[in-house]
């Protein structure tokens, strides 16, 4: 949600076509400054001054890693929906966030069916279409895993201070879903719950391969599963949505986040799902964007004791 002083150096941000285009070009890829110069015909100063000001206003993730001539920097899009507050709305002045991010090879509880497997970055992890290997020790440091039928279930650390109420829930990750080899057209009924509460299906309209996306070790084949898309599960006191589109009446309220130490967080593919087509999940050395799954938790801060 961006409101107050952020609002505005958001939509200055906005506010210029040369950094809607950047944004755009970042869309559904990561790029470093070179191929964004390339792709607006634009000086390298010119570029990095808009990506200064996109990067300033939280809407772009600025990255540093080692390249064949040194350092470069890898540009990613963070948002694709933003929820803006107006001036004159109620706003929660003392509003805060906690943040944690989670390996996907980082399970607590897993149901897969074949096709079905796991990677680290350098090598494949156990034997593929083999269940068994979702249980080796080193699926800790797996950066994508996929089925064909199941679940995969992460219990994240609850940090909303004691006594605090949460006022939003936000998870983030890239997924796909999973088809022989790889399939543009291949729709999957993805489910989220939390805290066994059914959120929603998004369904995935297929599983992206065929090219070397940003993040995709050397050793992978294009002919497989290479990428997939960054999604957004949002969960308010009005209701759900993902990527800004509604997607049930669940409210933050029957998510009971409060109950427990920890948070249950699980996708998966419903038995009798319209369209069964499985589902692959990208960590932060897969895919196209260098991140694990991402929980966000927004929270009130609870009232001053006055005797204090």
């Amino acid at each position: 949600m961006v409101e107050g002083t952020h609002l505005v150096k958001v939509t200055h941000a906005l506010s210029n076509d040369t950094r809607m285009l950047i944004l755009s070009l970042l869309s559904s890829q990561v790029l470093n400054l070179t191929e964004l110069t390339a792709a607006l015909a634009m000086p390298a100063s010119t570029v990095s001054f808009h990506i200064k000001r996109l990067e300033d206003a939280g809407l772009l993730h600025v990255e540093y890693v080692p390249g064949t001539r040194g350092a470069q920097k890898l540009i990613s899009k963070r948002y694709d929906e933003l929820l803006l507050t107006l001036p004159g709305a109620a706003v929660v002045q003392d509003s805060q966030d906690v943040v944690v991010s989670m390996p996907v090879g980082n399970y607590t509880l897993i149901r897969a069916a074949p096709s079905c497997g796991l990677a680290a970055e350098h090598k494949i992890i156990g034997m593929l279409d083999d269940p068994r290997s979702f249980y080796e020790p080193e699926h800790v440091f797996a950066q994508i895993l996929w089925f064909r039928a199941g679940y995969v279930e992460y219990a994240f650390p609850n940090n909303v201070p004691y006594g605090a109420a949460p006022t939003r829930f936000e998870l983030s990750l890239e997924l796909c879903s999973e088809a022989p080899h790889f399939d543009e057209h291949w729709p999957s009924d993805i489910t989220l719950w939390i805290n066994d509460v059914e959120v929603g299906t998004w369904t995935s309209p297929g599983d992206f391969g065929g090219v070397r996306a940003r993040l995709t070790p050397a050793w992978w084949a294009e002919d497989q599963t290479t990428h997939g898309l960054l999604k957004r599960w949002l969960v308010t006191p009005q209701g759900a949505w993902i990527d800004g589109e509604p997607l049930s009446d669940v409210t933050l309220e029957r998510l009971n986040l409060t109950r427990d130490h920890h948070i249950r967080v699980r996708l998966g593919i419903k038995e009798g799902a319209r369209h069964a087509g499985g589902l692959n999940l990208f960590g932060r050395a897969f895919g196209n964007y260098p991140q694990d799954i991402v929980l966000r938790l927004g929270y009130e801060s609870p009232p001053a004791d006055p005797s204090s």
